[in-house]
């Protein structure tokens, strides 16, 4: 008896010691918007991987590539930082893209747990998305996927780098995105 209870006391400690030394746990993020204009209208505003002007947090481009799969692009943000992505599938036909981050510069170093650690201008790692416009009754619905862990990859995040900050980073640029598409859509 004294075997069996060790054995099962010995169990919950390994599972609660696992259960509780996990990583980042991938996120996911959705928006969707419905345009009042033509789906052709609202893609032919976002239809260039090279073209962000409609994306209110992005200062400029330099791309190349075009609209081809491995295209790049670097965005140069508002507040001055970089985020480097490469286009993985294009199909104007369905009038969709899929794009992933592949270089985030750094805001500033903070030091956390004894260790210095540089702290990304977008709080992501493993960003993934794609966007597509769809036709619905003359309109434009178009929704924006994301897949994305938080930017600090061990346990015990900083702030600047947890989940929180993450969704909050991501779903700002997903609905002003959407709201300022919409608008330049709909004059």
């Amino acid at each position: 008896m004294k075997k069996l209870t060790l054995l099962m006391s010995l169990g919950v400690f390994m599972f609660t010691s696992v259960a509780s030394a996990h990583g980042p746990v991938r996120q996911k993020l959705e928006q969707e918007i419905t345009i009042n204009a033509p789906a052709a209208k609202v893609w032919n505003i976002i239809k260039e991987y090279n073209d962000l002007s409609w994306l209110p947090v992005v200062k400029g481009v330099t791309a190349t590539g075009g609209n081809e799969k491995g295209a790049s692009r670097v965005l140069t943000l508002k507040n001055g930082g970089t985020i480097t992505e490469e286009l993985k599938k294009y199909d104007a036909a369905k009038m969709s893209y899929d794009y992933k981050i592949t270089d985030i510069s750094t805001t500033h170093t903070i030091v956390h747990s004894g260790v210095e650690e540089k702290v990304p201008v977008f709080p992501v790692d493993n960003y993934a998305a794609s966007i597509k416009v769809e036709d619905k009754d003359g309109a434009a619905v178009v929704s924006w996927k994301t897949g994305y862990y938080r930017a600090y990859m061990n346990n015990n995040p900083p702030a600047e780098m947890n989940e929180e900050a993450a969704n909050t980073a991501v779903s700002a640029v997903l609905k002003e995105g959407l709201a300022n598409l919409k608008s330049l859509a709909e004059k």
